[in-house]
């Protein structure tokens, strides 16, 4: 199967250094990227396991073709994953003759180490911390269906759904085939942590997002009511953007920037499966963006999750446990552009509501970005909205108002590592001002009359056919 010959060439990749797991699972141009993620991490957190269970059973001298790193895959999907996906291909057949020996290695073992668990063999800084213990969120895309409707579907393929949880508590005890629906999100549906949904029709159809809690946030607090304007800043891969349109019921327009052209095409693919219509796609740098371009002069919410450093994200923890924080040269960098692209979108004339977010843990990406923007505008025209007072996790108190940020993190909210600000305007200008400074705009400057004649003239011919 191609997923696990992929999975195979990433492993040799990072062995002899030619990138990261997750550079070259995208390099690879697998489809299901997040599928071949998810199989590479786990098979590499188990090496060291593997490794003794394959030398032990001498499945090497049995099988003298097979090579190393696609053995440990195959391995790893017999003993410790889902079973062979998809039938496993030619793959079942020539493990399925060496299964009795393997798993009797694994259970020998256990037996050395003096465990009964397959992840208590793992040693102290490989073994699952809080992210990989983080639930399954599914986010129903409302474009294309109903929560009520996902709900029966999955009952009627041998889940038990268990009905809203009604704490964490609820949620990090999910086990099995049962989900719940999420007290906080009415269309966001929760699964025990590990469920693979990848191959699930509804997701291939775009009536599902695999979206992390954390990450429908932003969209959740900026609630833009169908019909509005609202400008994605920084857009790619899409989640949020699909979100938003989900909210507007596709009613309004989101104009969505991002400059990488690969992550835009497939956010493009994204949104078309999610059946998003209302949102128009530029390649553009958002800080290049003009806030007195007419095309945007309805424009009163904004998204801004700009680039960051990651350390919140839970397939970094997932692949890098216990990795360090970003240098203080990339951390000043990043902040610095965090802050541009801040001002820059609170500069827009009838913004009225903006949420800042990063899946970053840093200070200096966060509460520190917030503050420093908020300070360069005129006192008392922004503020930050007090939202979710029952969230758990809030900002850092580095500066009055901070407290009405919001934190995430596996360990506290069962979520990947995130914060948001929410911003919204102190003095809304009234529609009669607003009307009056359209009107300016519109209202051309007096000309003498024979230039305006010309005009006239030049505006007839304007409608003939070209030639």
């Amino acid at each position: 199967m191609a997923l696990y010959a992929a999975a195979a060439n990433v492993l040799a990749g990072v062995e002899n250094r030619q990138g990261s797991i997750k550079g070259l699972v995208y390099a690879s141009r697998f489809q299901n990227v997040k599928q071949l993620y998810a199989l590479v991490c786990e098979t590499q957190r188990y090496s060291a396991v593997l490794d003794a269970v394959i030398a032990s059973a001498g499945l090497f001298r049995a099988e003298k073709k097979l090579k190393p790193h696609l053995a440990k895959v195959l391995v790893y999907e017999l003993l410790l994953g889902k079973g062979f996906r998809g039938g496993g291909g030619r793959w079942k057949p020539l493990l399925g003759r060496h299964q009795a020996r393997l798993k009797a290695e694994l259970a020998r073992l256990k037996v050395h180490r003096g465990v009964s668990r397959n992840e208590d063999l793992l040693e102290v800084g490989s073994r699952p911390g809080p992210a990989s213990q983080v639930p399954r969120f599914v986010r129903v895309n409302t474009l294309k269906t109903c929560t009520d409707d996902a709900i029966d579907y999955f009952k009627r393929q041998g889940f038990s759904y268990q009905g809203q949880a009604s704490s964490l508590e609820d949620l990090r005890t999910l086990r099995g085939k049962r989900f719940l629906l999420d007290p906080l999100l009415s269309e966001l549906l929760v699964f025990p942590a590990q469920t693979d949904l990848h191959e699930h029709p509804l997701y291939q159809a775009g009536h599902l997002i695999l979206q992390d809690k954390a990450s429908c946030l932003p969209a959740m607090l900026l609630a833009p009511p169908p019909g509005s304007h609202v400008i994605d800043a920084c857009a790619a891969p899409g989640n949020k953007t699909s979100h938003l349109a989900a909210l507007l019921k596709n009613q309004g327009k989101i104009f969505a920037f991002d400059l990488d052209a690969k992550r835009l095409a497939s956010m493009a693919t994204l949104l078309v499966r999610a059946g998003v219509s209302c949102c128009e796609l530029a390649k553009e740098d958002f800080l290049a963006v003009s806030p007195s371009d007419q095309r945007y002069r309805q424009v009163q919410y904004i998204l801004l999750d700009p680039s960051c450093s990651g350390s919140g994200m839970l397939t970094r923890q997932l692949e890098e446990p216990g990795a360090d924080t970003p240098s203080k040269e990339r951390l000043h960098a990043l902040a610095g552009f965090q802050q541009r692209a801040l001002c820059h979108a609170l500069t827009f004339p009838s913004l009225q509501r903006l949420v800042y977010s990063t899946c970053s843990f840093c200070q200096e990406e966060n509460e520190d970005v917030v503050r420093d923007a908020l300070q360069q505008q005129s006192p008392g025209t922004f503020r930050i909205a007090p939202v979710l007072p029952s969230w758990p996790h809030r900002g850092l108190s580095t500066f009055p108002g901070a407290e009405h940020c919001l934190r995430a993190s596996p360990e506290t909210t069962l979520t990947g590592g995130f914060f948001i600000a929410v911003i919204e305007r102190v003095e809304v200008p009234s529609p009669a001002s607003q009307a009056e400074a359209l009107a300016q705009e519109l209202i051309p400057s007096p000309a003498p009359k024979r230039k305006r004649r010309q005009r006239k003239a030049v505006a007839g011919r304007s409608t003939l056919p070209c030639t």
